[in-house]
């Protein structure tokens, strides 16, 4: 007798393993391999991987690419503006990106030199606020009673600060709280107390927001089975937390720090043009571009050399952020 598939349900194929083979394909693999698998077939997330990736390499080797360049960021060449702070030349082969009105230093050097704070910041902060996110998550969505309405007492207090007025009071409180009345402070010590002001100001805002991402996630995922199973076995509870739970929390804990990144640099530039942010003489895009209002229609290529820098970086760390997110929830995919 021979079976008819329309009859019987069979599949059509008569060739052996053609759907095993599919399924074996992402047989044994963890979710974090899977996206990683699906983000290796995204071009446009490994053309912006490729840009963020070219812009670290400035960071790293602004001292490099100064040399090859002749110059450093903080040498005047004030015999290159004139009576009225103008630059007197372009771009040459001594100064690739022509140099700074008023001051006359070098806009290359400032300008691989300017990417390094807004790295520097935006990764500090992201580490930090994600780092303290997460441990506050699971804690606050792990335990009960009086712990978590305490931790999401504070999570909500934190969220319901006004950031930018928190941004703007913390970096002058910090100086005069660490220098007072003391005379003769140097730029460079109120340089560095801004800096690590806005490391901290920028981690204490944005901590709360993953925090309440990963204690709702964690409170549906320790009813589960599992965890369950794993309570009955006497298991402690940071093995709990940091062994069973964290491992299944991976892809929102990417996702929400590859989305982070770009805003903490956007904040920081923010912050630098509205003067609460870094100071001279550290190099900084934001402190060029708040500098160059001023200059923008004598010297355009003075503002536009920090604007398109920022620019890019955003928009790719924006589109890379977004298709780590399609890859770890492809439900999202456009």
């Amino acid at each position: 007798m021979i079976d008819d598939p329309a009859l019987t349900g069979k599949p059509l194929s008569a060739e052996p393993g053609t759907v095993t083979k599919k399924s074996s394909s992402t047989q044994g693999k963890s979710l974090t391999q899977i996206a990683m698998a699906r983000l290796r077939k995204d071009k446009t997330a490994m053309v912006c991987l490729s840009i963020v990736v070219f812009f670290v390499l400035i960071a790293v080797f602004a001292p490099l690419l100064a040399k090859l360049e002749g110059q450093d960021p903080t040498t005047y060449h004030m015999d290159l503006v004139d009576d009225y702070g103008f630059p007197t030349i372009g771009p040459n082969s001594e100064h690739w990106f022509g140099v700074e009105p008023r001051l006359g230093r070098d806009n290359f050097a400032r300008w691989v030199y300017g990417a390094r704070p807004s790295l520097i910041v935006a990764a500090s902060a992201t580490v930090i606020s994600t780092l303290i996110g997460v441990v506050v998550g699971l804690v606050a969505g792990f335990a009960r009673g009086w712990v978590d309405r305490m931790l999401s007492w504070v999570i909500d207090f934190t969220l319901s600060l006004p950031s930018l007025l928190f941004a703007i009071a913390v970096p002058a409180v910090a100086v005069s709280v660490i220098y007072g009345a003391q005379e003769g402070v140097s730029a460079e010590q109120t340089s560095d107390v801004r800096f690590y002001s806005l490391i901290f100001v920028l981690s204490f805002v944005g901590w709360a927001n993953l925090a309440r991402l990963i204690r709702g996630e964690v409170l549906s995922l320790r009813e589960r089975e599992f965890i369950q199973a794993a309570r009955v076995l006497g298991v402690p509870t940071h093995k709990i937390l940091f062994k069973e739970l964290l491992p299944n929390l991976v892809a929102p804990i990417v996702v929400a720090s590859s989305l982070a990144l770009p805003t903490y640099i956007v904040t920081e530039a923010g912050l630098t043009v509205l003067g609460v942010g870094l100071s001279e003489p550290t190099p900084s895009w934001g402190l060029t571009i708040s500098a160059a209002t001023s200059y923008y229609r004598e010297d355009p290529l003075y503002l536009w050399i920090p604007v398109l820098g920022i620019t890019i970086l955003v928009i790719s760390l924006s589109l890379l952020g977004d298709a780590i997110r399609d890859a770890f929830d492809p439900r999202t995919r456009r």
